[in-house]
């Protein structure tokens, strides 16, 4: 009963929602402001900052599959090549600061897609600390540098038998 009750109610307040009111907005006319017909002139440049940069041995490059979340990292030398997955990753030359080669690497890379005609989907130089600055824009993969790979460095001579001199 008190089913067939609560159902008897309920009727009127849909019917109610189902009322459709339909109001006209009014449309202020857009405002543009009028731009000078020249550009600002800009302040000549004061300062200009050159990094000697070092070419190193090659990279450490990070790849990503975005649909399994598989993380590879992967070394690869100047003038070499290597693949993910349908894509080959080709390494001109990786770079860094002469005086701190930990501080930044900049690695030139052109990045293939294998599976047709072999289009290029990346080509220039990636720089460590901004991947978003220059990345590769695949569907499913991406492709960033995290460092370049440098030499070890000799060890001093006299030093290295870990002897001192007579």
């Amino acid at each position: 009963m008190r089913a067939l009750v609560f159902a008897l109610a309920m009727i009127p307040a849909s019917v109610a929602a189902q009322d459709v009111v339909i109001e006209t907005l009014p449309i202020a006319p857009l405002e543009f402001e009028t731009l000078s017909p020249t550009p600002e002139v800009l302040g000549d440049v004061s300062s200009e900052s050159v990094v000697a940069a070092t070419v190193a041995e090659g990279a450490m490059l990070r790849g990503l599959d975005k649909l399994t979340g598989e993380r590879v990292d992967f070394e690869l030398q100047n003038g070499y090549s290597t693949f993910l997955g349908p894509l080959r990753v080709d390494m001109a030359q990786c770079r860094h600061p002469a005086d701190n080669a930990t501080g930044e690497a900049y690695a030139y890379l052109t990045v293939l897609d294998q599976r047709g005609e072999g289009d290029t989907l990346f080509q220039g130089w990636m720089i460590a600390s901004s991947p978003a600055l220059m990345a590769l824009d695949h569907a499913r993969y991406d492709v960033w540098v995290l460092r370049c790979k440098v030499s070890a460095k000799p060890q001093d001579e006299s030093t290295s038998d870990g002897e001192g001199s007579d």
